[in-house]
């Protein structure tokens, strides 16, 4: 599909991954200058705790219960959390901070929507799967929407798009916008129900199984009839490296190429109306189309509305990706952090005795 492969995204239902957000699920660290270092110690930010039990908690959220992982894969797969644990320890240092704070109103409402779309037996079934309980899914949640807030506010609403930016991308890029043939404007959130590699959206949120992908699918397209952006919901749940950074933003395709997709895709495409997002389904991953514009061949210029639309969004989404990386990079880089687990790897060549998991539970 002009060059760009439709990507076939814990948990029950993602609705599991979005409670957790790669957060200890369990507690909130606390804060333990004085606190001896102990073999349970496995990072220490600013005086805080970052315990074994925490990254056990996320590694039992985000894998596949009963998968057989070799001992390096393991322990590979727990350093990657427990640099995430880290960057949201950071993350809600500052919000505390800031005074940025998370009503209870709002942690009411999102918890509920966690489970809604799968039922409250099946959301309780997948938690006791996987040792883990409301109140660690409640406090997961709450970490990640006030991580959220935070980056909403340093991050999101200090980006903007000036006129003239808009008007230098158009005169560099002019040949973007004459279009050859007829063309649609297309964007995408992919969901796969495998574990990806790296999850490219900014919330963390990874479907592992066919269940959660089709539960992360129905969550999905609930938040856009309610009236969420497809931008930002691409941005926080598309499974695609490629589209995610740029709201699903896939460009104008020829209808030459979609000619040429198979033809779910080619269908939900051709027969709907701009402004409509359809569900494609192939080989057990999902896409969830949305037309934005349908464009005959022929050049276009700034006074088309979508023009503008669609170069001030592209503007906007490189300007929050830069910005958001230099800002985790700058608050990560400015806390105190000692990674005691990644230490200890090195000191034993890659080995580690005691790194068997903890007793369900254990503290």
């Amino acid at each position: 599909m002009s060059g760009k492969k439709l990507r076939s995204s814990l948990v029950v239902t993602s609705a599991v991954v979005g409670v957790c957000f790669m957060a200890a699920c369990g507690k909130t660290p606390a804060a333990t200058s004085q606190a001896a270092v102990t073999a349970d110690t496995w990072a220490v930010v600013d005086g805080r705790t970052i315990t074994r039990e925490e990254v056990e908690t996320a590694f039992r959220r985000t894998g596949e219960p009963g998968k057989t992982m070799s001992e390096e894969e393991a322990l590979t797969a727990k350093l990657g959390l427990l640099n995430d644990l880290i960057v949201q320890d950071v993350l809600l240092a500052k919000a505390r901070e800031l005074k940025v704070e998370l009503p209870d109103s709002e942690l009411d409402t999102a918890y509920n929507e966690a489970w809604k779309n799968i039922g409250q037996q099946a959301f309780d079934q997948e938690l006791s799967r996987r040792n883990l309980t409301p109140a660690n899914m409640r406090e997961g949640l709450r970490r990640e929407l006030l991580s959220q807030k935070l980056i909403e506010r340093e991050v999101r609403t200090k980006v903007a798009v000036t006129d003239q930016e808009v008007t230098d991308f158009y005169n560099a890029n002019r040949a973007q916008f004459n279009l050859a043939e007829e063309a649609y404007h297309i964007a995408q959130i992919a969901i796969t129900p495998v574990a990806e590699a790296q999850v490219p959206n900014r919330t963390g949120d990874d479907a592992t199984s066919a269940q959660a992908a089709n539960a992360k699918v129905a969550m999905v397209m609930e938040k856009l009839k309610a009236g969420a952006s497809f931008r930002d919901l691409a941005m926080d749940y598309s499974e695609d490296p490629q589209t995610a950074p740029r709201g699903g933003d896939l460009g104008f395709v020829p209808v030459s190429a979609l000619k040429q997709a198979p033809a779910p895709l080619r269908d939900a495409v051709l027969k709907a109306k701009p402004g409509t997002a359809n569900v494609v389904s192939i080989g057990g991953g999902h896409t969830i189309v949305l037309v934005v514009a349908h464009q005959q061949a022929g050049q276009r210029d700034l006074s088309t509305p979508e023009v503008k639309a669609t170069i001030t969004e592209t503007l906007r989404g490189r300007k929050e990706q830069l910005l958001r990386a230099a800002y985790l990079t700058a608050i990560r880089t400015d806390a105190k952090v000692t990674n005691h687990l990644a230490r200890r790897l090195v000191e034993s060549q890659g080995k580690m005795p005691s790194i068997a998991p903890a007793a369900p539970g254990a503290k």
